[in-house]
């Protein structure tokens, strides 16, 4: 059991039987009263966010979760199936599940699936990726001065905003955690 003061960002808990993690959290010590944690939990099977005041003192179930490296395979309709690196074993996760994370998936990509009760409910992919660019409009001459952007597609597929310098065919570093471009690679 956890205690309140064991809170922090990303502890996984129990809360009427359903895996949360913790989105964020205050500890609050107001001058009449008793101290409390105000706590931002986000359910780990439904995405949905639920505000939580924790009082100092008050036990909390943790979840039990296991945490596997998995490495992705392929898609099949609106499922994505990966293979578990430590005893080759199957799973499948929804697009639902894996929500903005689709866009970055490219073959054999290694990451990190939460497990709870023997079903996926969580994917954790890798904060930087390389990948190549397959589509992108050649930059024009003068453009640069302005330090812009012009829109390339990238080997999985998503829309990234790279700068002018870069074309077609290039590696680059995108940052998964908001699809932004990082730097050129050399390959």
């Amino acid at each position: 059991m956890y205690d309140s003061s064991d809170i922090r960002k990303n502890l996984k808990i129990l809360i009427d039987g359903q895996p949360y993690v913790v989105v964020e959290f205050q500890f609050v010590k107001p001058g009449k009263g008793t101290a409390f944690t105000r706590t931002r939990v986000k359910n780990m099977i439904t995405g949905a966010v639920l505000d939580r005041t924790i009082r100092s003192g008050e036990k909390l179930e943790p979840a039990e979760v296991e945490e596997r490296t998995v490495q992705y395979m392929y898609r099949e309709g609106d499922n994505f199936w990966f293979m578990d690196t430590s005893n080759y074993e199957q799973i499948t996760v929804s697009e639902a599940q894996l929500g903005d994370n689709a866009a970055y998936l490219t073959e054999n990509l290694e990451m990190r699936v939460t497990i709870f009760q023997g079903r996926p409910v969580g994917v954790e992919l890798p904060t930087f990726i390389e990948v190549q660019i397959t589509k992108c409009e050649p930059g024009v001459r003068g453009d640069t001065a302005s330090g812009g952007t012009k829109p390339a597609t990238i080997s999985s597929g998503a829309l990234v905003q790279v700068p002018f310098h870069i074309n077609e065919g290039d590696w680059i570093k995108v940052d998964t955690r908001d699809g932004h471009y990082v730097e050129r690679i050399r390959k």
